[in-house]
């Protein structure tokens, strides 16, 4: 049996991904204790400290910050790929991208989502930080042996001398491979990514207000954008 992902599972990569965080949020159900709250407890050994409450500002922030670089990278990678591309439920193996966050890294856009499971996470129960940790990162090391496999197979050679040249999920600090001279489309990057910046934006809101009904209304409203985008994008494609 393959350990690469299968047609289906990559097809309905968002609904299983979108399914695993709401298990995973969905954990406070029987596990009520926030997995940064346990964190602030561990690291003071009690939450009656003065320094409890600056402590899990900080945890949170750190989590802002996760999450707000995810959106950053995945909207520059988004940008050279182009979001119809990224969000499609079919896979497209026909072209190969090396610009942009692509000459440093393979798959700018999977470790977006290894790296939201960590910063997102913060905003779980102990038990969901884990279902999310441990659902996420599996599954999206699935997909991208799945995407390599496809790519090794129609682009040959080429993408051959790629995979040996740039990591699959370390960033370098410099680009390893020329610049093959594709133009970004940053609307569209950012656009496409708009429900990753609502998580950023509604991290942030919360480590001020510490309200959890800001996070989640900035977040439905992303999500909101996103699937008027898709629609959009699906009524463009179709005519």
């Amino acid at each position: 049996m393959t350990w690469r992902a299968t047609e289906f599972e990559f097809r309905n990569r968002f609904w299983i991904i979108m399914g695993t965080y709401c298990l995973g949020f969905g954990c406070y159900i029987w596990d009520h204790m926030n997995v940064s709250v346990a964190l602030t407890r561990m690291i003071l050994g009690s939450l009656d400290s003065p320094l409890a409450y600056t402590c899990l500002r900080t945890i949170f922030a750190v989590g802002a910050v996760i999450v707000t670089l995810v959106a950053l990278m995945r909207s520059w990678a988004a940008a050279y790929l182009h979001s119809a591309v990224v969000h499609d439920m079919e896979l497209h193996s026909d072209r190969l991208v090396a610009d942009g966050p692509y000459r440093r890294v393979r798959n700018p856009l999977y470790l977006g989502n290894i790296l939201l499971a960590f910063g997102l996470g913060l905003m779980a129960s102990r038990t969901g930080f884990l279902v999310l940790v441990v659902g996420t990162v599996p599954f999206v090391y699935r997909l991208i042996l799945c995407e390599e496999a496809h790519l090794l197979e129609s682009q040959g050679e080429g993408y051959r001398r790629y995979f040996e040249a740039v990591p699959r999920l370390w960033p370098s600090l410099r680009p390893l491979v020329p610049a093959g001279g594709a133009r970004p489309n940053w609307v569209d990057g950012f656009v496409g990514e708009t429900f990753m910046w609502s998580f950023a934006i509604g991290m942030a809101v919360f480590d001020v207000t510490l309200r959890l009904a800001h996070f989640w209304i900035i977040m439905g409203a992303g999500f909101a954008v996103y699937f008027v985008h898709a629609w959009v994008r699906k009524r463009s494609a179709g005519r």
